[in-house]
């Protein structure tokens, strides 16, 4: 009998294989089969770095209006990330960069089928600096750094993960 992996020794080897059948592959459980703490605590952080990620390609312009904020945001966060970036439209200011993220879960709720997460970041927000829309010239000179993010990641009605508060705190927080 020829298996998976003879075929894989006998290709590295130059000999045509005697077969052409594919090998079996491994099926992924059924989505039912998962964890719902680990499925809640996967969905919750991915959902938050993706929140991040629109608010920073929505901040290259400043734009408020983007409509991928509400994909990944809803209540109070939703409206901490376009009031920022209103103001940041005002003032003629955009963000260049992205921060990096260190993310990790501090609670659940309920423990067994969450339906709130809270999500704990040290951000590091060096490489993702305010600069001037107009010349491209640098706003202030705060380098950035190191801060804590809290965020509370929530399963709304229709099944949808999306992050429903946060706050950040100063640079300097995570050290």
């Amino acid at each position: 009998m020829i298996t998976a992996s003879t075929l894989i020794l006998l290709g590295a080897c130059g000999a045509p294989p005697a077969t052409t059948t594919k090998a079996p592959t491994t099926a992924l459980p059924p989505s039912s089969a998962i964890n719902p703490a680990d499925a809640a605590r996967n969905e919750a952080v991915a959902v938050y770095l993706k929140m991040w990620s629109v608010f920073f390609s929505a901040g290259s312009t400043s734009d408020w209006q983007s409509p991928t904020l509400g994909q990944h945001a809803v209540g109070t966060a939703l409206n901490k990330l376009t009031d920022g970036l209103r103001r940041d439209r005002d003032r003629g200011v955009v963000t260049k960069g992205e921060p990096t993220h260190d993310t990790s879960v501090s609670s659940m709720e309920p423990p067994v089928d969450p339906k709130k997460v809270v999500v704990r970041d040290c951000s590091d927000s060096s490489n993702a600096l305010k600069y001037r829309a107009d010349n491209g010239e640098r706003v202030g000179n705060t380098p950035g750094g190191r801060q804590r993010i809290d965020a509370i990641v929530e399963k709304q009605p229709d099944g949808v993960w999306k992050v429903s508060d946060f706050g950040v705190h100063e640079v300097g927080s995570c050290d």
